[in-house]
């Protein structure tokens, strides 16, 4: 009789629950539980599924899906990775089947390597196809089983959509492996019937799913998310012509996109109707009054949007399906210590890039100008007393929009309370990634937050910022773990899916894809676009998306379907903010101090390639195309 492989811990304490005091001697030991024993019981089943959602992750205890050390959108333009850029491989021209870097990694990206999805579709295949014969006595253990059949069907659609999106065609199998079997004869199938594979799992977990249901575990609503996401991805020009469109492993061809626009555009709006659950954003979506926000009325909002991502108990309206993080049990959400700045003993990593915070507007929805002050000089901005106390905004981070204050810690923003031996250092619990100097230009006190930073210096920002969406003020970082979410599908994503698919679309349905935006623009604080020029909704929908999922690694899938890598990579450099012991002020932008040197070789990146090792194990499968 085959063993179960996995999840012997979970089962094992299901089970003594389950057990009498009398009889406790009399049970087998914990090597020899099998698929007997887990199919025996709807609630020893679903503990044995609660273990294939935390292996969405990868296949370690702390690399659940979603909150990690290092984030995908590193793999971008968007954060730099200080202490791991090289790992970055896409983005180095060095990625290889020898040479996966980040995206082999097992703490850091196990979410997306091959084989570690393959051993959860193992798992989850190993409850399919027994799940039809689980006793369920009682009407309240039949319903529970067709959930626990739904759940099911949504993983796999979610691991097989991850390899669509990175890999291209996957191996199909929708049966468990078993030993002896001949792996010699398994293929990649076509991205199209990879697609289909998807798209029917999502069928069949929308077909047992409830529309609510506990908190974690997914809904119809989580299935019908994952639909849109899907199959917005596959209308994009990637995979319909525009990379090796004669590759069936990674093309849908040339024909086509049209319909698939129109099927990105039902399946959002299905959301959107409320067919699978009823969602809506958090915070006003009513348009900005004439006058424009006050400072206060802005920060507000930006706290509204800093709360999507800082949820603790309760989801809320916004939220689709997220991953929780409790105090106690092998998933760790740390945001604080990884993200937070080095003078708080954080870890700083994942930096929001220069170019990244120049494409937040100015709180009026206008477009932030560098240069604004002096015309042409894209480096440096200077400003004394007198001219910022007249004007404010001459200083870059002054006046802009709400979701800048609720994604970055710039120099000057505000943060924690200082611990003891920071206090000394900042009086005023403000992040310090500059420097204050002399007026014979030396450094009279080194920013506590900088590579110079008095408390610890090895962690701190290489480019002049930190990210602080994701981290929970509340959370001393140096100490304790995070208990907030990581929000996986949320409402924004569905109106931003809807708008893009009205936009490509064309003709009338833009204007109804910029409603859909502007809802999103609304709450954050921002005018609505008006247009009925093609291209110019275009770019705005690709900015909204660049900003409103910031960090979340939405940038690592709509640069490579936009096939905008090769124009948005660039090396990253410093931003060095000097104040004055008199009041003035300096923000260069220095071209020498490049801390990241990145580089988009080859358009073969837009796919991730099968590692060595698993072509070695099964050398028929296809190798992604240029590797």
């Amino acid at each position: 009789m085959k063993k179960i492989f996995s999840y012997i811990i979970a089962i094992s304490a299901l089970l003594f629950l389950h057990t009498s005091c009398t009889d406790v001697l009399d049970q087998d030991p914990v090597s020899t539980f099998n698929e007997q024993v887990v199919f025996a019981d709807i609630n020893v089943t679903k503990a044995y599924l609660g273990k294939c959602y935390d292996r969405l992750g990868g296949n370690t205890d702390n690399g659940i899906l979603g909150m990690r050390e290092d984030l995908l959108s590193s793999a971008t333009d968007q954060t730099l990775c200080i202490h791991r850029p090289a790992n970055y491989v896409n983005l180095k021209g060095t990625m290889s089947p020898d040479q996966l870097g980040y995206f082999a990694n097992t703490g850091y990206a196990g979410f997306l390597r091959w084989n570690y999805i393959y051993q959860n579709i193992q798992n989850i295949n190993t409850i399919l196809a027994s799940i039809d014969d689980v006793p369920a006595p009682t009407s309240t253990e039949e319903a529970l089983k067709a959930q626990v059949k739904g759940e099911a069907y949504f993983l796999r659609a979610f691991e097989y959509a991850m390899i669509l999106m990175n890999y291209g065609g996957a191996v199909i199998a929708t049966e468990p492996f078993v030993l002896g079997g001949d792996f010699l004869t398994i293929k990649r199938s076509t991205f199209q019937q990879t697609l289909d594979q998807v798209l029917s799992d999502i069928d069949d977990a929308i077909a047992n799913l409830p529309a609510k249901m506990e908190q974690g575990r997914a809904t119809r609503g989580a299935a019908a998310a994952l639909k849109s996401r899907v199959l917005l991805f596959c209308a994009s020009d990637l995979v319909n012509g525009g990379y090796e469109p004669t590759k069936t492993l990674v093309s849908l061809g040339t024909g086509g996109q049209a319909a698939r626009w129109t099927a990105a555009r039902d399946a959002a709006k299905a959301v959107m109707d409320g067919t699978y659950g009823t969602y809506s954003l958090v915070g006003t979506v009513a348009d900005p009054p004439s006058g424009g926000y006050s400072e206060a009325d802005v920060q507000a909002i930006a706290d509204t949007y800093f709360g999507i991502f800082n949820q603790k108990g309760a989801w809320n309206s916004e939220t689709i399906w997220a991953i929780q993080y409790p105090l106690t049990g092998g998933n760790q959400n740390r945001a604080n210590i990884w993200f937070g700045p080095c003078g708080y003993h954080n870890w700083g990593n994942n930096n929001p890039t220069e170019p990244a915070v120049r494409q937040y507007e100015m709180a009026d929805g206008t477009p932030f100008v560098w240069d604004k002050y002096n015309s042409g000089n894209q480096v440096l901005r200077t400003a004394t007393a007198a001219e910022l106390a007249a004007d404010p905004q001459r200083n870059p981070y002054v006046g802009r929009e709400a979701r800048f204050y609720g994604t970055v810690l710039y120099h000057g923003a505000p943060w924690q309370s200082s611990p003891a031996d920071r206090a000394a250092f900042d009086p005023t619990n403000r992040v310090q990634t500059g420097h204050l100097y002399n007026m014979d230009r030396t450094i009279k006190t080194p920013g506590v937050d900088s590579r110079q930073g008095q408390i610890e210096a090895w962690n701190g920002t290489k480019n002049g910022y930190y990210i602080k969406k994701f981290m929970d003020p509340a959370t001393v970082g140096q100490y304790y773990r995070n208990t907030n979410h990581w929000v996986e599908f949320r409402y924004a994503e569905i109106l931003l899916n809807y708008a893009e698919a009205c936009i490509e679309i064309g003709g009338a349905e833009i204007q109804n894809g910029l409603n859909a935006l502007n809802m999103v623009r609304n709450r954050a604080g921002l005018p609505d676009r008006v247009t009925s020029d093609q291209e110019e909704a275009r770019k705005w929908v690709r900015h909204e998306r660049y900003i409103e999922h910031f960090a979340e690694g939405h940038q690592w899938y709509d640069m490579r379907r936009w096939m905008t890598a090769p124009t948005v990579i660039t090396d990253v450099f410093e931003m060095k903010v000097k104040e004055f012991v008199n009041g003035d002020w300096e923000w260069e932008y220095d071209l020498t101090a490049k801390p990241d040197e990145r580089k988009w070789e080859s358009n073969k990146y837009y796919w991730i390639p099968l590692a060595r090792s698993e072509v070695n194990k099964a050398p028929q499968l296809e190798q992604a195309p240029g590797y």
